[in-house]
C-alpha cells in the first residue's frame, strides 16, 4: 500500500505544480497585457485607442479566423500610426505586440488580424481630402484607408477615373495595393500596383517615408504587392485617365473550353477592341450565388430566361466596351465587328447598357441582395490561382472536368492577363510566362439544410485542386496566398525570397507588421 500512496502523493504534487505553473503563466500574461495597455495609453494621439470593443477587428470577410487583438487604433492622422509603431518598436524584441493594418476587413484568412496585438483601423483616415490633379498626366492623391468606390465618385466629378480596378470597389487603397488589385482591365493597364506614382509609407520602425520609382525605390517596389510586410500605406498617388460615360456590357457562352480560351487570348492582344475581358465557368448551375447573370440585366430578359445551363459545362465570356454618348453608333458597329470574329454559341449573345459607375460597382449590387437573404456574412474559403497559359488546358481538364461537379457554391472566374503590364520589381509573385490566367474559386460556405458541412467540403475540394496542380507540375502561383510554414512561403517566392527577406529585415527588423500573413514571427530569424 505504501508505494501506491507514494505514487498518488507524487501525482498530486505534480498536478498542483502544473496548476501553479499555468496560473503563473496566466498571471504573467495578464500583467504583460496590462503593462502594454498602460503603455499605449501614454501616447498622445489625434485619434484614440479602443481596448474594450475590439471584437469587430477579430473577424474578416473570410469568416474563418477570429483572433482577438489587445487594442484597436482609430487614427486621425498619419502621425498617430507612426507614433504607435515607433512606440512599440522602442519597446524592443521582448514585447510581443504586433501591428496589423485593417482596411474594409475583406481579408480571407485573418491576414489583417493581430492576436493580442494592435489593429489599425485604416478607414479612420479616409476622411482626409482627396486631391485630383488634371492636365496631361492626371492623378489623384488619396489616403491609404480610402475606399475605391469613393475615389471613383470623386474623380468622375472631374471627368477622370483610375485606370485599373478590382471587381469589388468597397476595398481600401492600401489593402489592394498590398496585394496587386486585378480585374478585367488588367490585360490593358496592368494591376492596380502598376498604376501608382507615389506612396507614403510608415515602416516597421515608425518612420514616415515618401517613395516612388525615383525616391526610396526599393521600399516603393517592395510595398507594392508586399502583403503589408514592409510598411503601412498611408497615402498613394494614383494614375488617372479620361472617364467614359456608358458601358456596353456583353456576355456570350461557349461549350468548348479551347475556343473560349482562344477567343480570350485573342481579345487581350487587341487593345482597341474591348476595355474589359473576363470569363467564368458554369457547371450544373444552381442557386443565387452562382447566378451567372448576377446584376447583369440583358436587353432581352426573356431570351436569357429561356436558356438553361443545367447538366452542361459552360464557359461565359464577359466583355465591356466603354463609350461616350456621341460615339454610340460607331461603338455599336465596332462591337458587332469584333463579336463576329468570336466562336461563341450564336444563340447566347446577351447585351446590356449601363453607366460606367454602375458597371464598376456591379458586385456591390449583388452584395446588397445577398445581405438581404443572410448569405453574405458566411465563411468564404476562396482560392485564387495564377495559371501559366501553356498549362491552362491541362488545368481545365483536370479541375473543371474531374474535380468539380457543380458551381453552386459560388462563381469561378477565369481570364488571361499580360505579364508585360506588370512591374517585375514589385513583391507580387506571378508565373514566368508572358500570358497567364487568373482562376478564382469564389465559394461561399452556406449552411446546408441536410446538415452537411459545406465548409469542410469546399476546403477539401480546394486542397484537391492544389494537389492536382502540384502533381501535374503546372507552375501555378497563389494570388492572395495563404501558407502556414516558412518553407511554403519560401517556395511561393522562389528566387525572390532572399529579396523579400532582405526588405523585411531593412524595413521591419522586429517583424512587427502584418503577423496575420504568417510569414515571419516577431523577433525570429528570417533565414
Amino acid at each position: 500500500m505504501y508505494p501506491c500512496c507514494l505514487r498518488k502523493r507524487s501525482l498530486l504534487i505534480i498536478s498542483c505544480f502544473v496548476i501553479l505553473l499555468l496560473s503563473c503563466i496566466a498571471f504573467t500574461s495578464d500583467c504583460c497585457f496590462s503593462r502594454s495597455i498602460s503603455s499605449l495609453k501614454t501616447l498622445y494621439l489625434d485619434g484614440h485607442f479602443e481596448f474594450e470593443d475590439v471584437h469587430h477587428a477579430s473577424r474578416d470577410f473570410g469568416n474563418r479566423y477570429q483572433l482577438l487583438p489587445l487594442a484597436v487604433l482609430h487614427p486621425k492622422s498619419v502621425s498617430d500610426i507612426a507614433s504607435t509603431i515607433r512606440h512599440i518598436w522602442m519597446m524592443g524584441p521582448h514585447s510581443k505586440l504586433t501591428v496589423a493594418a485593417r482596411g474594409h476587413g475583406h481579408s480571407l484568412q485573418g491576414q489583417a488580424q493581430a492576436y493580442h496585438g494592435v489593429v489599425i483601423n485604416m478607414e479612420s483616415l479616409k476622411d482626409q481630402n482627396m486631391y485630383v490633379h488634371g492636365g496631361e498626366s492626371p492623378y489623384v492623391d488619396v489616403s491609404g484607408g480610402e475606399l475605391w468606390i469613393n475615389i471613383l465618385r470623386e474623380t468622375l466629378r472631374y471627368g477622370l477615373t483610375p485606370k485599373s480596378w478590382t471587381d469589388y470597389l468597397h476595398l481600401t487603397v492600401g489593402g489592394t495595393l498590398s496585394n496587386a488589385g486585378i480585374s478585367g482591365q488588367a490585360f490593358r493597364h496592368g494591376p492596380q500596383i502598376s498604376n501608382v506614382h507615389q506612396l507614403e509609407v510608415v515602416t516597421g520602425k515608425g518612420e514616415v517615408v515618401n517613395s516612388s520609382e525615383k525616391q526610396n525605390s526599393d521600399l516603393f517596389r517592395g510595398v507594392l504587392g508586399g502583403l503589408g510586410q514592409f510598411g503601412i500605406i498611408t497615402r498613394a498617388r494614383i494614375a488617372l485617365e479620361p472617364a467614359p460615360i456608358m458601358v456596353k456590357w456583353i456576355r456570350v457562352l461557349y461549350l468548348d473550353f479551347n475556343a473560349f480560351a482562344r477567343d480570350q487570348e485573342c481579345l487581350i492582344s487587341a487593345d482597341s477592341k474591348f476595355d474589359y475581358v473576363e470569363g467564368f465557368v458554369i457547371i450544373n448551375r444552381t442557386g443565387l450565388l452562382n447566378n451567372w447573370r448576377s446584376s447583369f440585366t440583358p436587353q432581352d430578359p426573356l431570351q436569357a430566361s429561356l436558356f438553361k445551363s443545367d447538366g452542361k459545362r459552360l464557359y461565359c465570356l464577359e466583355l465591356a466596351k466603354y463609350f461616350k454618348l456621341d460615339k454610340k453608333d460607331a461603338i455599336n458597329q465596332e462591337v458587332n465587328e469584333s463579336l463576329s470574329e468570336l466562336s461563341y454559341i450564336s444563340s447566347t449573345l446577351f447585351l446590356s447598357e449601363v453607366t460606367y459607375e454602375e458597371f464598376l460597382d456591379r458586385v456591390h449590387m449583388s452584395e446588397i441582395e445577398l445581405r438581404s437573404k443572410g448569405l453574405w456574412e458566411v465563411p468564404h474559403p476562396w482560392l485564387n490561382l495564377l495559371v501559366p497559359r501553356s498549362k491552362i488546358n491541362t488545368f481545365a481538364e483536370g479541375v473543371f472536368g474531374n474535380i468539380l461537379t457543380d458551381t453552386s457554391n459560388g462563381p469561378i472566374l477565369i481570364y488571361p492577363v499580360n505579364k508585360t503590364k506588370w512591374d517585375n520589381g514589385t513583391s507580387a509573385v506571378i508565373p514566368e510566362e508572358e500570358i497567364f490566367y487568373l482562376v478564382a474559386f469564389l465559394s461561399s460556405a452556406i449552411a446546408s439544410s441536410s446538415g452537411k458541412d459545406n465548409l469542410e467540403h469546399i476546403l477539401k475540394q480546394n486542397q484537391k485542386i492544389l494537389e492536382f496542380c502540384a502533381a501535374a507540375c503546372l507552375g501555378v502561383k497563389q494570388y492572395l496566398a495563404h501558407y502556414t510554414t516558412k518553407e511554403e512561403w519560401r517556395a511561393h517566392f522562389g528566387t525572390r525570397w532572399e529579396t523579400f527577406v532582405r526588405r523585411k529585415f531593412t524595413y521591419d527588423p522586429l517583424a512587427m507588421l502584418a503577423p496575420g500573413q504568417r510569414i515571419f514571427q516577431k523577433s525570429a530569424s528570417y533565414s
